[in-house]
């Protein structure tokens, strides 16, 4: 048994925080009572969390893990490292591996790989074989293997007719469809915005409504199919519209929105480089705002990180040339409490509502709640805490937050109520988070 000891515990579903005390049973991997308990010399460790936040453990919907095939950039183990180091107890891989996952065997690698972890690993399948957007993979067989979900994320799918198939059979087997939204046909240069900054750099870029028709087309489709979609990475004030509608309208459709996507405009381009390079791309402050009241008023439910690693090499080409995508598992809780609680856009709670409870309601996962009989999956941070981001726990850096100063420092990540990672675990590539040994610890 774990005693967490004068924390300030956050449940997101009934949007509280109360000075409680948490017991974890690390047998029965759940939480065994929330309220005020005495450290009476039983417990097989104890944790004071005065001055912290204790809360359910972060779920990333959207990683890319890069196993099998490209873990010269990450792999499963040192995905979970990051993850865990960043407060995240479950994640969900993208299935734009090399092979990808459209097959029974690929999938069960990358569960059992995950399943050594430490943490919770799921893996979604791929909607089309060879992510080729021609044929509709074997879903129902996908789904008895294990698959957590549907996605050709890094590739959007752009005939219609099989958007509807793959939305009609992801609805009839009650699975979440996730969809990458950009119209190669309106793209010339992918990663950058088409607008200011592009026009100063002698290109093209991508316009927002590469990604507005697209994401318009498929709200409607999610309508007309009643099924469960997920409209990945949003950028555009236009295309949240559109999820706004379908809302409306009764559509069973939802939204995520990256970190670096509130956080950060096409103008980073000029400072960063290709580390401010990634699809759909950073637009303009006033698509940021719009994000940003998107996550008050509740159209964009939750915040997914879209980690995605690369070597230096490979982002030291030209922009035109480097490949998009930045990591965000060991920035996303921060980024979080800075720019978007610290100026008052959202609580605590709420932050915590789009990134545990709603990414595990969407996946319909047990996880992200804070109740007794719930897992014992639990993140402990303080959210004063000051720290400026240097090394990390993926193989990669590819981040345009490195140097930057941020509010909140995770100090445990608990999965199963085992400690996985600890403040304070110097960064080892290629090792996985391990479990902590029976002690007294300070937050």
């Amino acid at each position: 048994m774990l005693l967490i000891k004068n924390g300030r515990v956050v449940d997101p579903e009934k949007r509280e925080i109360n000075a409680f005390d948490v017991v974890l049973d690390a047998e029965k991997g759940v939480i065994a009572g929330i309220g005020f308990y005495e450290d009476n010399g039983t417990y097989d460790a104890v944790i004071d969390a005065a001055g912290c936040v204790v809360a359910p453990g972060l779920v990333d919907v959207h990683v890319h893990f890069r196993d099998p095939g490209l873990t010269y950039k990450e792999d499963i183990h040192t995905g979970a490292a990051a993850a865990a180091a960043g407060g995240y107890t479950t994640v969900v891989c993208m299935a734009n591996t090399k092979p990808p996952v459209d097959n029974p065997e690929t999938l069960r690698y990358v569960a059992e790989e995950g399943e050594k972890t430490g943490i919770h690993v799921l893996a979604s399948a791929t909607v089309s074989v060879g992510m080729k957007g021609r044929e509709l993979t074997d879903m129902p067989a996908l789904k008895a293997a294990g698959a957590a979900g549907f996605t050709d994320d890094g590739v959007p799918l752009m005939d219609g007719e099989l958007v509807r198939r793959a939305m009609t059979l992801a609805k009839e087997l009650d699975m979440p469809l996730s969809l990458h939204e950009e119209d190669p046909a309106f793209i010339q240069n992918n990663g950058i915005h088409h607008g200011s900054v592009s026009g100063k750099l002698g290109i093209y870029g991508s316009p927002a409504v590469a990604e507005d028709s697209l994401a318009a087309r498929d709200c409607m489709i999610a309508l007309d199919t009643g099924a469960r979609v997920n409209i990945q990475h949003i950028s555009s004030r236009r295309a949240l519209e559109a999820v706004r509608m379908a809302k409306r309208l009764g559509a069973d459709v939802w939204a995520e929105v990256t970190p670096h996507h509130f956080t950060l405009t096409e103008t980073a381009v000029l400072e960063h480089g290709t580390l401010a390079k990634m699809n759909p791309p950073l637009r303009t402050e006033e698509d940021r705002q719009a994000l940003i009241a998107g996550l008050r008023d509740g159209t964009i439910d939750l915040i997914a990180t879209d980690h995605a690693p690369h070597s230096t090499e490979e982002k030291a080409r030209p922009l035109t040339e480097a490949p998009s995508g930045i990591i965000g598992l060991e920035t996303a809780l921060s980024l979080g409490l800075t720019e978007l609680v610290e100026p008052g856009y959202l609580t605590l709670p709420q932050l915590m509502e789009k990134m545990s409870l709603n990414p595990a309601k969407l996946y319909r996962l047990d996880c992200g709640r804070m109740q007794a009989g719930a897992p014992a999956d639990l993140v402990i941070f303080d959210p004063a805490a000051v720290r400026t981001v240097e090394k990390f726990h993926s193989r990669s850096a590819n981040s345009p937050f490195t140097g930057r100063t941020l509010k909140g420092k995770v100090l445990y990540t608990i999965c199963g109520g085992k400690i996985v990672y600890q403040e304070g675990t110097a960064p080892k590539s290629g090792d996985s988070p391990a479990a902590g040994e029976p002690a007294v610890l300070d937050a």
